[in-house]
């Protein structure tokens, strides 16, 4: 592991190691299973919840191979083979009602999570749904989401049309910037977070637990709330479907897309230091 250049490789999951139903694809498997027995560390680092992240961690045999999760942007981080938490931050429980409220006030809707599903005021809102269909979770619809979330939770999720959530972020960092965070992981999905929670704070945390420099990370993305992630690291890669934004701000644009295996391309090219298959 000594002379590998990227000691650790991070990937965002939806638009980027996934395909567009949510599988992985075998390509980009096989390229991490290579990597891995090189010495890479593999993180999955994404918005989704942990029970959004563990099939793919098991899919990948972190319990044999070894992995880290890095959940809600960050705001849960743990070593899956030895159950080492590395981060946990959670959402202020003085701001989850007014939050809410706020959400509520631009026709978006709040969601939140429990260990097994989505908790919602809805069960049939399309965004909702969306968010479920990425964390392969059924939401539980409650009448009254501050009344009930009277446990820690990472995070509040916006869900809704995006010219409404930037309305709603706006308001929600006015009132609690000096707690919270707030950044779109999709145009839809709007997060808003404890203080410190984003992917580029995550591989810092990550990098000091594995005793490894910001220099010696790889990292694939597409998402606008991968950029900080992406311009943290040593390399940073957008896949071709990726935001304009997400690209401007990426090292290398990969010539494929999460569809077509962009994630391989990239292991293949500057991990393995093979010919990738399809350049």
């Amino acid at each position: 592991m000594e002379n590998l250049k990227y000691k650790a490789l991070a990937l965002d999951l939806d638009g980027t190691l996934t395909d567009s139903s949510k599988n992985l694809p075998p390509r980009n498997k096989e390229a991490l299973w290579k990597a891995m027995d090189l010495g890479v560390n593999v993180i999955l680092i994404s918005g989704r919840s942990v029970m959004g992240i563990t099939g793919l961690a098991k899919e990948l045999e972190f319990e044999k191979r070894g992995g880290i999760i890095a959940a809600f942007n960050g705001g849960k981080i743990f070593d899956y083979k030895t159950g080492a938490m590395i981060q946990q931050l959670f959402f202020p429980k003085e701001a989850i009602a007014d939050t809410c409220a706020i959400v509520r006030k631009y026709g978006a809707q709040p969601l939140s999570y429990t260990d097994t599903c989505i908790v919602a005021e809805t069960d049939t809102d399309p965004y909702v749904l969306a968010e479920c269909r990425c964390n392969s979770a059924v939401v539980k619809k409650v009448l009254d989401l501050p009344e009930f979330l009277d446990y820690p939770i990472p995070k509040i999720l916006g869900a809704g049309e995006h010219e409404r959530l930037v309305k709603a972020r706006d308001e929600f960092l006015a009132a609690y910037s000096h707690i919270c965070d707030s950044f779109f992981a999709e145009s839809y999905f709007l997060e808003l977070a404890p203080k410190g929670v984003a992917k580029d704070k995550a591989l810092a945390s990550i990098c000091e637990y594995l005793h490894i420099t910001r220099e010696e990370v790889m990292a694939c993305g597409d998402g606008f709330n991968d950029i900080p992630m992406l311009t943290y690291a040593g390399l940073g890669i957008a896949m071709k479907n990726a935001y304009p934004e997400t690209q401007e701000q990426a090292d290398c644009i990969a010539p494929f897309t999460n569809d077509e295996c962009g994630v391989a391309w990239a292991v293949e090219k500057f991990i393995l230091q093979t010919s990738p298959q399809g350049s």
